[in-house]
């Protein structure tokens, strides 16, 4: 698999490429060391740079955070990001008995792997922060990616496609909701404790 290939295929031609996924033999370490850890890179190092050289926009001014606030910020996102993936893997695989698939954890992976493609691409416009909303509304097409990725690599009946994908939705948005609490929490509080020094 070339990497490039892969994220123009998914970006681009999405339903010919999980058919490709499909019939390909991953492991779970290759899902995460040849894939996830690359791409999962990309948001957490724009965001590191963005952070410490742009800074956060409000209103008419700019909050810079220290490098220090920056880095803990990127190493618990890029961390986090990873676990995310695999918990939503696990979640998929959990589910799948329930609405006509089968468990598969490997499949479950390569669903939670690869439909957070766009997300992670879109990341690098972290390095101005002011845009980090279009990451966001890139991550939207993560969820086009997911549903055909359910329905293609998981095998789920059609009469039970939606109930699937709206259960998996909604697993995602606690997991991730978590995160991101988690990873602003623990990162800003110490922008803010470092302020309130002065």
């Amino acid at each position: 698999m070339n990497l490039v290939d892969r994220v123009k295929n998914l970006l681009l031609s999405p339903a010919k490429e999980w058919e490709v996924i499909k019939g390909e033999s991953w492991s779970t370490a290759d899902l995460f060391t040849k894939y996830a850890i690359i791409l999962a890179a990309i948001p957490a190092v724009a965001g590191l740079l963005g952070y410490s050289f742009f800074g956060l926009s409000y209103g008419f001014g700019a909050i810079k955070l220290g490098f220090g606030t920056s880095l803990t910020w990127a190493i618990l996102t890029y961390i986090l990001s990873l676990v995310g993936v695999f918990v939503l893997g696990f979640i998929i695989d959990a589910l799948a008995p329930s609405f006509g698939s089968t468990k598969d954890m490997v499949a479950s992976l390569k669903v939670a792997v690869f439909s957070s493609t766009p997300g992670w691409v879109a990341g690098i416009l972290n390095i101005f922060p002011v845009l980090s909303i279009l990451v966001v509304i890139a991550s939207i097409y993560g969820l086009v990616l997911l549903y055909m990725g359910l329905e293609r690599v998981k095998s789920v009946p059609k009469d039970k496609m939606v109930g699937y994908f709206v259960v998996v939705l909604i697993a995602a948005i606690v997991v991730y909701v978590i995160i991101g609490v988690v990873v602003g929490g623990i990162a800003f509080s110490g922008y803010a404790l470092s302020r309130s020094t002065f």
